[in-house]
């Protein structure tokens, strides 16, 4: 199992990025993946979810109606498109893979992920 993040950079406030995730040795549709973000001196904090179940996606109210998250099933690959940037936005990115192939009230506990990614930086300033 390998997941590689990539989309990260600087950008200025009100901006957009789109990150990927692209995953291997395994299908994301066959599992519950998770984008996670950490700031400096800061825990690692759920940022959305994506069911592999219907897709259905969650988010945390931080980023809520700025940030989607999407599958492309041909390309093995999940994104995070980042609208509206925020300086409070900065951290390193990672997507992970949940242990849990059931919907879990607590997706955004990094405790239940098993394979995560190298992570991306993301930079929102002026």
């Amino acid at each position: 199992v390998q997941l590689q993040a990539s989309g990260g950079g600087l950008v200025q406030p009100g901006g957009s990025l789109r990150l990927s995730c692209a995953a291997s040795g395994f299908s994301l549709d066959r599992n519950n993946i998770g984008w996670f973000r950490q700031a400096p001196g800061k825990e690692r904090e759920g940022v959305s979810y994506i069911s592999r179940v219907a897709g259905f996606e969650y988010y945390a109210d931080s980023v809520k109606g700025r940030f989607t998250m999407s599958r492309d099933y041909a390309k093995n690959t999940v994104y995070l498109q980042m609208n509206s940037l925020k300086p409070e936005d900065t951290a390193v990115y990672y997507c992970a893979v949940s242990s849990n192939l059931q919907f879990s009230s607590t997706w955004y506990l990094p405790q239940g992920y098993t394979d995560w990614g190298q992570g991306t930086q993301v930079t929102v300033s002026s």
